[in-house]
């Protein structure tokens, strides 16, 4: 008997090998005869075909969650944030089939979907919790706007290079006031994405922080921080010439801010619930993602 009986599929399918992999992966899962369900979008890049009319039914992202009881994921990184954000208020569990560049997140290679997605169906798997951030920017008092992040929020100078000013409170203590490019706050999740290119320390995924890595600080002393999940950041956006700055969520959702400016993070509540296979490691993966070495006696 398998461990979830009705499954989303969400793909990202721009080039062939995407496509394969999903037409693949309904392939195996009829082969199953399990229901499965399709997002709007996979639906419509997949056509007419076959696949699409053994799918129980075709679903908006944001109601797969109404529907199904794991969420599989086809694409990189990027298409299971997009996933996370959509989906995580309704609890439902999601795995990830790496048809990106790096998969830190979508951690099933293309060829070993029958197997390792068989074994997840069967109940042998890994399970992983994930917080998100909650990010809210606020004008006198007033939302301008919000977004969620599973990665990072960035506040940065948007499309033109330039200095930013800002203030950086956190549990309603000031810490400091900086002139940098931005300001990236992080999760564990994120910790190995954008705030790794930063110079922000790696975070296991089980710890309950959030890093704190300024971009380009013009001082020598400004480094990144670590500090308690639970914490509540507020940014400050002081003068900056003219110039607006931007907020982002997982790079995927932009908040555009002034001077006066203010910008709530702090952690959502309901948390993602991400599936792995039996062997996953997130040691193992940073060494083969990130280029570390191996064992010197191999």
């Amino acid at each position: 008997m398998t461990a979830f009986a009705t499954i989303g599929l969400i793909g990202r399918l721009d080039n062939e090998r995407a496509r394969y992999s999903m037409e693949r992966l309904i392939t195996f899962l009829q082969s199953r005869q399990l229901d499965f369900t399709l997002e709007s979008q996979t639906a419509a890049v997949l056509g007419s075909d076959a696949a699409v009319g053994a799918a129980r039914q075709v679903a908006e992202l944001d109601s797969l969650g109404r529907h199904c009881d794991l969420v599989i994921v086809v694409g990189g990184d990027g298409s299971l944030l997009g996933a996370a954000r959509a989906l995580t208020s309704y609890g439902v569990p999601l795995l990830g089939v790496n048809r990106g560049r790096l998969g830190f997140l979508t951690d099933i290679t293309p060829e070993d979907i029958e197997e390792k997605v068989g074994e997840v169906l069967d109940g042998h798997y890994l399970e992983e919790s994930r917080f998100l951030l909650n990010m809210e920017v606020r004008r006198g008092g007033r939302l301008m706007g919000r977004g969620d992040a599973l990665n990072d929020v960035v506040m940065h100078p948007g499309e033109f290079i330039h200095m930013l000013e800002f203030e950086l409170s956190i549990d309603g203590h000031f810490v400091t006031s900086q002139c940098a490019d931005g300001m990236i706050v992080s999760t564990p999740t994120g910790s190995t994405a954008y705030a790794l290119s930063g110079g922000g320390p790696i975070m296991h995924p089980k710890l309950d922080a959030i890093g704190l890595v300024p971009m380009n600080p013009h001082t020598l002393s400004s480094r990144p921080m670590v500090i308690d999940g639970n914490s509540e950041i507020k940014i400050t956006v002081g003068q900056s010439r003219g110039s607006k700055a931007m907020v982002t969520c997982d790079g995927q959702i932009h908040v555009e801010s002034r001077t006066g400016d203010e910008i709530f993070i702090h952690k959502k509540p309901q948390k993602l619930t991400l599936i792995h296979p039996l062997n996953h490691n997130f040691y193992e993966r940073c060494r083969t993602k990130l280029g570390w070495g191996g064992h010197l006696l191999d």
